[in-house]
């Protein structure tokens, strides 16, 4: 979708994507932490457990969402304006494409 103002306005699930990652290895890690610390009872090793599990799935988490490619917005986003206005998309050197 294009704006009228020419500003790009990212829609609520973009803006709410990153708090799913960190929601998701929040998950993890608590699970994690829970197990280990009703097996071990140890609420020290529970913690650096779920630490360390939380920054771990993170990690993947982040790794695997750069390998999805761009759509035709993000693509649009990541190139910019150009000087005579937005993108056309099969305008030649512009974001190797």
């Amino acid at each position: 979708m294009t704006q009228p103002s020419g500003e790009y306005k990212p829609s609520r699930r973009d803006v709410l994507r990153p708090a799913e990652y960190v929601g998701g290895a929040a998950i993890s890690a608590i699970f994690t932490g829970v197990v280990v610390l009703i097996v071990t009872r140890d609420l020290t090793l529970a913690l650096i457990v779920a630490g360390g599990v939380f920054i771990v799935v993170l990690v993947v988490l982040a790794l695997l969402a750069m390998t999805v490619k761009p759509d035709a917005a993000e693509s649009a986003e990541l190139d910019g304006p150009g000087p005579d206005g937005p993108d056309e998309p099969g305008a030649p050197g512009r974001g190797g494409h």
